[in-house]
């Protein structure tokens, strides 16, 4: 779509969510569970469309000199279409947040006050490359009661209109607003800056992409933003660790995944263990091609398995076979050197002392904290939240991952019966 006005444009876009907004706000449980379940149908009914328009971004992106990783994650493959309506049924299936009552207690005077849980309005979503966020952002925040604007990578423009017309499809088969889910038609970057400067059409900007993209967010929104701009996540093994827990979880901390947000980037090891568990770990990662950068103690254990870190290595989100290595003299260092380099992502500790266990979890001021468990678990659906819309880093609205829940807010309500103050 040509957009000749993206100013005019992006404001209709907004003025339309609004009013969306507020239908979907009067909307039941059984409608949003319904439309859901039919955008998966017409997913499922629109297979080949969504592969053939697919088609048209993959070879765009070829012409363009895409790597093949970027072209993987924009690639809609059946099994991935399988997924996106597999996960539209699961949110469908997952309780109903709002209109959630809680807290009624009565007062003195003898109202009753408590919260009630509610929607947050409007909800900018601004994504890179992979066209099944389109399908899961979308979900989540019709079934929390919120229309939402998604303004998805050029690279993937015509996949996310193909899945857009699905979701439209199903919005309005179930007797809700089409313009309750709205994909931005133009890949003019102006359409962002005027998301993110739409403080009376759009009620928080969630930003998922490359930390350029959320920094740049971060810096010109004058709409809240849920985010987090990097994953320098810690393990921490103490000299009471159990050693075959602290093998595993190091292990699968590091090499489950590479490229995720929760994958460990940094390990800890107490000096009184650290000559008898280093070699261990490091013969396990280099079986997995994992390269080791240490402090002078670690390089001093393990010799030319470890290049020497550098001062900027403590400050690195890999995203790769890449792990840097500290030997700390007790965990009060440890915790001073999450406090110094943390993102505040998610650090763990492994040891069999309670009362260490308890130490770390309340000083370590992350989003997620751990005790003898893999960071790899910082994730909505382990976490039971059905699905996630991101990670939030920030202590206002939401922190760690954002599910359901995290798509609300509160309202104070208050029952009474012609009481009067006196």
């Amino acid at each position: 779509m040509t957009v000749t006005d993206v100013a005019a444009y992006m404001l209709d876009v907004g003025q339309k969510a609004r009013a969306a907004s507020r239908a979907l706000a009067a909307s039941n449980s059984g409608q949003k569970n319904q439309a859901l379940n039919r955008m998966a149908d017409f997913l499922d009914e629109g297979r080949e469309a969504l592969m053939a328009e697919n088609s048209k971004d993959l070879a765009a992106g070829r012409e363009k000199g895409l790597s093949e990783a970027l072209l993987d994650r924009l690639e809609l493959t059946p099994e991935r279409i399988d997924g996106m309506i597999e996960g539209l049924r699961q949110i469908a299936a997952l309780p109903d947040p709002v209109g959630e009552v809680f807290d009624m207690s009565y007062r003195p005077s003898g109202i009753q006050v408590g919260r009630m849980r509610v929607p947050l309005g409007v909800v900018g979503i601004i994504y890179e490359s992979r066209p099944n966020v389109t399908a899961d952002a979308a979900a989540l925040c019709l079934k929390s009661g919120n229309a939402t604007v998604l303004r998805g990578g050029s690279e993937a423009y015509h996949s996310n209109q193909a899945i857009a017309a699905c979701i439209k499809q199903g919005l309005e088969q179930a007797g809700l607003p089409g313009e309750a889910v709205q994909v931005i038609e133009t890949t003019d970057r102006e359409a962002v800056g005027a998301m993110i400067t739409m403080p009376d059409h759009i009620d928080v900007i969630i930003p998922r992409g490359g930390k350029g993209l959320i920094e740049r967010i971060s810096k010109d929104a004058r709409v809240p933003v849920i985010k987090h701009l990097d994953g320098i996540c810690h393990v921490y093994v103490d000299d009471e660790a159990d050693p075959q827990k602290a093998f595993d979880v190091c292990l699968n901390a590091k090499t489950q995944r590479y490229g995720t947000c929760n994958t460990m980037e940094t390990l800890l090891v107490h000096d009184t263990i650290a000559g008898d568990f280093l070699p261990v770990m490091a013969k396990a990662y280099a079986e997995k091609g994992v390269e080791l950068r240490g402090c002078d103690k670690t390089c001093a254990i393990l010799g030319e398995t470890c290049l020497p870190a550098k001062a900027e290595d403590w400050d690195t989100e890999y995203l790769a076979p890449i792990l840097s290595i500290r030997v700390v003299d007790d965990m009060q260092q440890a915790m001073d050197h999450i406090e110094a380099h943390s993102s505040r992502h998610t650090e763990s500790i492994i040891t069999e002392n309670i009362t260490k266990a308890r130490r770390f979890l309340q000083e370590v001021d992350s989003s997620s904290v751990m005790v003898n468990a893999s960071t790899r678990f910082a994730d909505g659906f382990e976490y039971g939240l059905g699905a996630e819309i991101g990670i939030s880093t920030d202590k206002f609205h939401a922190r760690g991952p954002v599910g359901l829940e995290g798509l609300t807010s509160v309202k104070f309500i208050v029952l009474g019966d012609g009481h009067i103050r006196a």
